[in-house]
């Protein structure tokens, strides 16, 4: 049952509205436009041209890792393995087969080149559940990484980020990549 409205309120409300105009369409406005949309990264080619004859069995995986390309300054790797430099993002994959690791890490590259990150910290694990084996993950993280050219360099964490089970990464400077392309 619909309540009635009293006379003096009816009244009450025409005095304020009496200047109102009407509105001419009948649809409301967005309050904001949405962000147009960012096309899907492409598959990241895994073998650079300089790396092809590289292969897995090549690379030795110690505890603390550490790699760098020629012509990246020590001061540089440095403050990478000191974890002084501004984590950009950060990548989980201990736990994970090494197939779909490895497909999240050519994707978490691909968004580190798309939001312009400098550097990020990849979480491997230390390994405890490859049955007495060397880490799995980690072995596949150390080759990967060296494949991709966006990659300058890449340590081990300081330990309040993970330690050995984690690496630093050290991308290519956006800016430069920029005036490369």
């Amino acid at each position: 049952m619909k309540k009635q409205i009293q006379q003096s309120d009816l009244e009450l409300f025409r005095q304020h509205v009496q200047d109102a105009e009407p509105i001419l369409h009948d649809h409301v406005e967005p309050d904001r436009r949405r962000p147009p949309p960012i096309p899907r990264p492409r598959p990241i080619e895994w073998r650079e041209a300089g790396m092809r004859h590289l292969s897995e069995s090549e690379i030795e995986t110690h505890d603390f890792l550490l790699f760098s390309r020629p012509g990246v300054q020590r001061r540089l790797v440095a403050e990478l393995q000191r974890g002084g430099m501004e984590i950009g993002l950060e990548l989980d994959l201990h736990g994970l087969h090494a197939d779909h690791a490895r497909e999240l890490l050519g994707q978490f590259l691909a968004e580190c080149g798309r939001r312009r990150i400098r550097c990020a910290l990849i979480i491997h694990g230390k390994g405890h559940r490859s049955s007495g084996r060397q880490p799995i993950l980690k072995q596949k993280v150390n080759y990967w990484l060296r494949l991709h050219e966006e990659v300058l360099a890449f340590c081990s964490a300081a330990r309040r980020d993970g330690g050995t089970g984690a690496v630093y990464v050290l991308l290519r400077n956006p800016n430069k990549s920029m005036r490369r392309a």
